[in-house]
């Protein structure tokens, strides 16, 4: 469930992708393989009642495990509660807002599944999140008996839906983690791996740092196969074909640490070469294969250049390649932000930051308005 258009409050574009993109990997064989009428896409729905009807029919007919997924704008009324908008919310009228307690209480009522995830993708403005923290964070207030709660939390003004992008920032890392795998993690993706890896993959790129809550151990539930960790497939270029010619990432379309971390991975699956492989090829510039895992799922860029470049030599690029690849990242080092002494650190999940001192004043079901926030 998401929504991409509102009347009253600041349009989401990529909540519409983030739903296609979600909907079309749990029904393929990456992930659970899902049958389609397994899976319901509800986008922009009008009112609260039929944001409900759907909710219990989803409730009624899973006995096994229940996904629900939320994209769009997160409010906060004065008692701290949280509210889901939907295309006619406006701010400070509660009757055009999805109460979140209104579906958790489906889940535990109403629903016959013996387990369930929930996933929140939506965040508050500085304001907003001043109020949350003089009460239990998202994960503890969100939290349902025998589940797990994965939510992106806004602990800080960074925008979770940069202009531009295809995807919101923690949905698309939720895709990539999925697509792509945790290489150095295990065979199966379950709900604490995927967690961990949004956690370090996201404090790295400056946005909020994701909570989880985990009730009678729904963290072991395996959303996917992690596809860093199988056998890479074999090259499907043609005989002869030299290494030039081969279908490699282009190191000049990668725009964040992500794609370049993902891009990265993606050199040795096109290689056709395991990990004990590029080490064998790198001729003692690489140590092991714990090296290949962190050179390629970060979470930091690398302070240093030469393990990279023995990688993709050992890859089977060429030395003109690697020069791009090289101006990719001196091109991505030189846009990170420098470090905020003014910004709040990151703190334990279901923690909330301080309030500033000159907070006087809460308004009611606050939003972002600037930053592409939601």
């Amino acid at each position: 469930m998401g929504t991409s258009r509102y009347q009253y409050l600041e349009q989401l574009p990529a909540v519409s992708n983030n739903l296609k993109a979600l909907a079309g990997l749990l029904c393929g064989p990456a992930t659970l393989h899902l049958p389609p009428e397994h899976v319901s896409v509800v986008e922009n729905v009008q009112d609260v009642r039929t944001a409900m009807d759907t909710m219990r029919q989803a409730a009624r007919d899973a006995t096994d495990t229940l996904i629900v997924y939320f994209a769009g704008h997160g409010l906060v009324d004065e008692q701290g509660e949280l509210g889901l908008a939907l295309p006619h919310t406006q701010a400070g009228r509660i009757e055009t807002v999805l109460p979140y307690d209104w579906l958790r209480r489906v889940l535990l009522e109403e629903s016959r599944a013996e387990r369930h995830v929930v996933i929140l993708d939506c965040c508050y403005s500085g304001r907003a999140l001043g109020r949350m923290s003089a009460a239990p964070g998202l994960a503890d207030q969100a939290a349902v008996e025998g589940s797990f709660l994965l939510a992106a939390a806004a602990e800080t003004r960074t925008a979770l839906a940069p202009v531009g992008d295809t995807y919101t920032a923690f949905t698309g890392a939720l895709l990539d983690t999925l697509t792509h795998g945790i290489p150095g993690g295990p065979a199966l993706l379950d709900l604490g791996a995927v967690y961990r890896h949004l956690r370090r993959t996201m404090e790295a790129r400056g946005h909020p740092v994701p909570q989880a809550r985990d009730r009678n151990s729904a963290a072991q539930v395996a959303l996917a196969r992690n596809r860093a960790e199988l056998p890479a497939a074999p090259v499907t270029t043609a005989p002869g074909v030299p290494a030039a010619a081969r279908p490699w990432p282009d190191p000049r379309s990668i725009r964040t640490a992500t794609g370049y971390f993902t891009s990265l991975a993606a050199v040795r699956e096109v290689s056709g070469l395991t990990q004990q492989a590029v080490v064998q090829r790198s001729q003692g510039r690489i140590s092991s294969t714990s090296t290949v895992s962190r050179l390629v799922n970060g979470p930091a860029l690398p302070a240093t250049w030469p393990t990279t470049a023995a990688y993709l030599l050992a890859c089977g690029l060429t030395e003109e390649q690697v020069l791009l690849w090289q101006d990719a990242w001196q091109r991505l080092r030189s846009e990170q932000p420098p470090a905020d002494p003014q910004s709040p650190a990151a703190l334990p999940s279901g923690k909330g930051g301080s309030v500033p001192k000159t907070e006087k004043k809460r308004r009611p079901f606050s939003v972002f308005r600037r930053g592409g926030t939601h």
